[in-house]
């Protein structure tokens, strides 16, 4: 018998994904259970829609993704710091400050999670951090460190 998952179920499958099972455990489990429906030929064009409204949602969201990582490759942050005589930072810089930084000078907010910085921040200069906006989407973002 063919299914077709409406939700994740362990060790058989994710949601919108059709799958053969035996007919006792989809007719007594899956299907009463509003795990998955019957493939019927209605269902299998619901569920082709739904692939199809889905792929375009993705195809947004990733040219979007791409606009902003287009504008945060373009010129350095600019984040300010205090600093002792010797050119060394109180602290150290945050990804909190980062993502503050980037909401301010470029536009974006970018939670402060996604936010790596790939080297201690404990001094005047150039550094750079890695945000990582998932599905394998992720580029490096270069900032300054300079004294207030």
């Amino acid at each position: 018998m063919q299914v077709i998952l409406i939700q994740d179920v362990n060790n058989l499958g994710g949601s919108n994904e059709l799958v053969t099972v035996k007919n006792g455990y989809g007719r007594n489990y899956l299907i009463p259970s509003k795990l998955a429906v019957e493939a019927s030929p209605s269902n299998l064009k619901q569920l082709n829609e739904r692939l199809k409204q889905q792929a375009k949602k993705e195809a947004k969201l990733l040219s979007a993704i791409n606009d902003v990582i287009i504008v945060l490759s373009n010129g350095a942050l600019k984040i300010g710091a205090k600093t002792g005589t010797s050119g060394k930072i109180f602290g150290s810089v945050t990804s909190v400050q980062i993502a503050r930084a980037i909401k301010e000078q470029k536009g974006y907010e970018i939670d402060r999670r996604r936010i790596t910085i790939l080297n201690e921040v404990k001094e005047l200069g150039s550094f750079k951090a890695k945000i990582d906006f998932g599905n394998g989407n992720e580029t490096e973002v270069e900032f300054e460190v300079v004294a207030e």
